[in-house]
């Protein structure tokens, strides 16, 4: 009888325990579209120091930012993030993650999100004000027409390069796409041409990854370079900031890996006499 008892206690133990690993807060009276939040937190039972992942989603169960910051040595720490201009009031879901030997934690807390003043600001009071899911079209609302984005749009091979999702390099390249190339209509056409092509041969490279640890290094040397340099699109908030930078980086990225190689080939050949 007590062996069943010590069992019970150990088995309600165990789920408060793993519950209680990640402990965050977010002032609630901040957000909404365009405001920047403070969200503070604790993580403790060994992920002192792992990078923790930190997720917005919609009602809908879509993404709507990432982030990633990594605790102190005691466990706490500190985000400050926007809340994407074309959020929608209503319920979100701010979901923690950090990985350890292979294994998950999260924690997730819904918060409310309000609608931004300036939304309404100069409207028609005669005009209705449309809730979620919907816009005023000629004073009348209407639903909303949205695509999913980037469903399935998993950085393959960066995660294979860098053994996990929650990887920094891979969290850069996800801000980049969901945060600075989706909130524009050029960033959005150059994401859906670059995903048709991109999805036709990165499952099969990321595999082929996993299986060979020295085709993995090798990719991490390539894609290295490239990762660097998209960094700049941080800086990119605007249409004309994504069109400038984004032609700035394609040139580059162009000149680094078919330019270099091609004067290197060329030279090798004029001085041997190929």
């Amino acid at each position: 009888m007590k062996i069943i008892l010590i069992i019970l206690l150990a088995v309600s133990i165990i789920p408060v325990f793993a519950q209680s690993l990640i402990t965050f807060d977010v002032d609630t009276t901040k957000f909404a579209p365009g405001k920047t939040v403070e969200l503070k937190g604790k993580v403790t039972g060994g992920l002192e120091g792992q990078p923790l992942a930190v997720e917005i989603k919609d009602a809908d169960g879509n993404v709507m930012l990432i982030r990633t910051v990594t605790s102190d040595e005691n466990g706490d720490f500190v985000l400050k993030f926007k809340v994407p201009n074309n959020a929608k009031a209503g319920e979100f879901d701010i979901v923690t993650t950090v990985e350890l030997d292979g294994q998950s934690f999260s924690e997730t807390k819904s918060v409310e999100s309000v609608a931004s003043t300036s939304e309404h600001l100069g409207q028609d009071p005669d005009q209705p004000i449309c809730g979620k899911g919907t816009e005023l079209v000629n004073g009348i609302c209407q639903v909303v027409k949205t695509e999913v984005k980037g469903k399935g749009g998993g950085c393959l091979i960066a995660s294979a390069t860098y053994g996990t999702e929650l990887a920094p390099q891979v969290q850069l390249l996800r801000e980049i796409r969901d945060n600075n190339l989706l909130n524009t209509e050029s960033g959005s056409a150059f994401m859906k041409t670059f995903n048709e092509f991109y999805y036709s041969f990165s499952p099969t490279i990321a595999d082929y990854e996993r299986e060979n640890p020295v085709f993995k290094e090798a990719v991490k040397i390539a894609i290295a370079p490239m990762i660097s340099t998209l960094s700049i699109m941080e800086n990119a908030n605007s249409e004309s900031e994504v069109l400038g930078i984004g032609i700035s980086l394609i040139i580059l990225n162009l000149g680094m890996y078919i330019g270099i190689p091609a004067v290197v080939i060329v030279g090798i050949r004029k001085k041997f006499h190929f």
